[in-house]
């Protein structure tokens, strides 16, 4: 196989860390190709208002946002290709990436930004009222909710720090949560128990979101008598847990038992030299745009220094 029909760097995701790494990856004249997945732009393109991304003062809607950060990456020559990556090959090199209608990508280096994805809890009305009202992100959007009365469901430690985060703006926050004890640390549960705008139901599992334009409501249902009931909030927020798309790299890459990616700490390199892994899909602790898209220059600044390295030896 000759070399040009080898790739220089290949960026699989085009949310804030895959476009931010095609940016730096194109800048550097890597002629970086960009495969877009099942959900070109990622997270932020079911996202409404954005408001803590620096640079935009009054605030920016997720889809127009990620429509710029895929402008600036071709405004610097970077292409683009729509299809779902099925298998990769990262024992040899190069790499091999096969797609969903059986075509071959080969590259020198490789750039996950493939993300992670929030657990939903799978309700008729869930994903058509997200961004109405119902929401995955605590930091992103409890802003939206001052003086509101809203709910989030969950019992680990996650959803007890955004329960505690959502009472900065909430007039209150109902925790749901489907047995009778939480899953959390004893020092998380304490702060949420012991805060007075706090309200807890247990053994309750959310059955439904009402709401026609926008969240006005729970339906309810009791998990040991069957009781069904509603509550009325404006808010609801999901907050159990999410799952990174990292399983085409089961095998191959060395995962956290949540299954993301490892990078050495302060780089975004994994075990394998010339793989690199940025944003959502090796960060459980921060899941933000604004980190993802550093992220992101990360890896194509390492990318760029591996294959130059490379070039020299």
């Amino acid at each position: 196989m000759s070399d040009q029909s080898v790739e220089n760097v290949v960026i699989l995701g085009t949310g804030p860390a895959g476009l931010t790494a095609a940016i730096y990856a194109a800048r550097a004249n890597l002629k970086p190709l960009c495969v877009e997945g099942t959900q070109p732009g990622g997270q932020l393109t079911i996202t409404t208002e954005v408001e803590n991304y620096p640079g935009f003062p009054n605030g920016v809607q997720g889809p127009e946002m990620m429509v710029g950060f895929r402008k600036q990456a071709e405004r610097f020559n970077t292409r683009f290709k729509q299809g779902d990556v099925q298998k990769v090959d990262l024992q040899k090199r190069p790499f091999t990436l096969t797609l969903a209608d059986g075509s071959e990508i080969k590259t020198k280096a490789l750039i996950i930004a493939t993300g992670a994805s929030a657990k939903l809890l799978g309700l008729p009305n869930e994903k058509r009222l997200m961004g109405r009202g119902v929401s995955a992100c605590a930091t992103c959007d409890g802003f939206f909710f001052r003086n509101q009365d809203i709910a989030i469901v969950g019992g680990g430690d996650t959803a007890m720090e955004e329960a505690n985060f959502l009472t900065r703006f909430a007039k209150s926050v109902t925790v749901i949560h489907r047995r009778d004890e939480f899953r959390a640390s004893k020092v998380m549960q304490d702060r949420v128990m012991n805060n007075p705008k706090v309200k807890i139901i247990w053994n309750t599992a959310v059955e439904d979101i009402i709401g026609d334009q926008e969240v006005t409501g729970l339906k309810l249902v009791d998990t040991k008598t069957g009781a069904k009931s509603e509550l009325a909030v404006s808010g609801f927020f999901v907050a159990i847990g999410h799952q990174p798309n990292s399983k085409l790299f089961k095998g191959q890459l060395k995962m956290t038992d949540a299954e993301y990616i490892i990078v050495t700490p302060g780089t975004t390199k994994t075990e394998i030299p010339g793989v690199f892994a940025a944003g959502d899909i090796s960060d459980h602790v921060y899941r933000q745009a604004v980190t993802a898209a550093g992220s992101g220059c990360m890896g194509a600044i390492d990318a760029e220094r591996w294959l130059d390295e490379q070039a020299h030896n």
